[in-house]
């Protein structure tokens, strides 16, 4: 499995974030000018705690943050034990910088409470964190359905929901925000199908793997600018689209593991030249490896496993420069190319158990090879959605 390296939460970091996001505070309320019950709820509290707090930006931060206190159930490291008073700078988890249009000004600007293991869920009160540019919730126990007052986050660069209890249809709310480039809710219960809307926005990485989502994977897949896309354990089904091309200038790691797709492996993974991670195992892809991705020079990963694949595992893609694991068990190819046959000879990690590979232990029957070799499949009939 690849090892994602994304930036760590630092007050460093979010004085980067805030820069890069320090025009869009003027647009920001004309944007979203409207009012919820939320604004009235902050009113509400406004009277009784401006004389503590000169900020306006701090005190819409306290009343959010200490009505989120209020729902928190669990809190068994004690995170937010010291959330009391109003100098929620000094709150643990909490991340405060300068205003960029007048940096006498400090707001919180993030949020960082993964692996806390705290039970509780969002309050609308968070929408009142406008000036956050990254949220991250990672493992914790945080329920439900999320609040419609996050899309008044307009300012939000990093959102990392992952490894919690949210559930519900994809959160189309995070769409709509307009400075999001990291988008993390891996390991939750979101279900149905991905909104097509999402490979249109302008993010770096996505990460949906292991929710319920189902439904085929758009067709406009490949119109994101992402560099790193994980679809693994969802109930997709269906091809991959030849869209994926459309990643070619910015994809390195794809991996859609375990996601019930059928078909060919299209020709157009093979354009995709910034590609350093390939990992479609445990689908029902069938028909060869498509030769063009002995193309991709940087990548380093590749693995087709638990599949119904079958043909030839070319040695182009054996000596690509850069590989160093390629794992094709649990298929039906029949023949090795070359220096596919010999692989440890090159300092490669690889895997062949369970094919139709004559000359090599741990293959399949002759009874469960011939039937596929009999009947092969034409990928060039066979196109995606049919």
């Amino acid at each position: 499995m690849a090892s994602f390296s994304f930036p760590i939460t630092t007050t460093a970091f979010v004085l980067f974030l805030l820069s890069l996001t320090s025009n869009m505070f003027n647009n920001s309320a004309a944007k979203h000018g409207h009012k919820t019950a939320l604004y009235h709820h902050q009113n509400s509290y406004s009277s009784s705690i401006n004389k503590a707090i000169t900020n306006t930006r701090l005190q819409k931060a306290y009343i959010a943050l200490q009505a989120w206190k209020r729902v928190i159930y669990s809190d068994p490291n004690n995170m937010t034990a010291n959330w009391i008073g109003h100098s929620v700078c000094n709150y643990t988890g909490i991340y405060c910088a300068p205003f960029p249009n007048d940096t006498k000004i400090q707001v919180v600007a993030g949020i960082d409470l993964n692996h806390a293991d705290i039970a509780s869920f969002l309050p609308d009160e968070i929408g009142l964190l406008n000036d956050l540019a990254l949220l991250h919730l990672n493992s914790n126990r945080f329920c439900g359905i999320l609040p419609l007052s996050l899309s008044h986050l307009t300012l939000l660069h990093e959102l990392d929901l992952s490894n919690n209890r949210f559930v519900g249809p994809f959160p189309t709310l995070v769409l709509s925000l307009p400075s999001l480039k990291y988008l993390d809710l891996r390991f939750n219960e979101f279900e149905g199908p991905l909104p097509s809307q999402l490979f249109s926005k302008d993010l770096d990485a996505i990460f949906v793997n292991n929710n319920r989502l189902t439904s085929m994977i758009p067709s406009n897949l490949g119109s994101s600018t992402a560099s790193v896309v994980v679809f693994a354990n969802n109930y997709f089904g269906g091809c991959l689209p030849p869209s994926i091309a459309n990643f070619a200038n910015t994809l390195e790691e794809l991996l859609l593991i375990n996601t019930s797709l059928s078909g060919c492996l299209p020709p157009e993974v093979g354009f995709l030249y910034k590609l350093k991670v390939l990992d479609v195992s445990n689908n029902k892809l069938v028909g060869p490896i498509p030769y063009s991705i002995a193309g991709l020079a940087h990548l380093e990963l590749l693995n087709l496993a638990h599949n119904m694949m079958n043909g030839i595992v070319p040695e182009g893609i054996c000596v690509l420069p850069k590989l160093s694991n390629f794992t094709f068990s649990y298929n039906y190819f029949c023949e090795e190319q070359g220096i596919c046959s010999n692989l440890t000879s090159k300092g490669i990690v690889y895997d062949d158990r369970r094919n139709c590979l004559p000359e090599k232990p741990l293959q399949r029957s002759k009874k469960e090879c011939d039937p596929v070799a009999e009947h092969p499949i034409d990928c060039f009939a066979l196109h995606c959605g049919t």
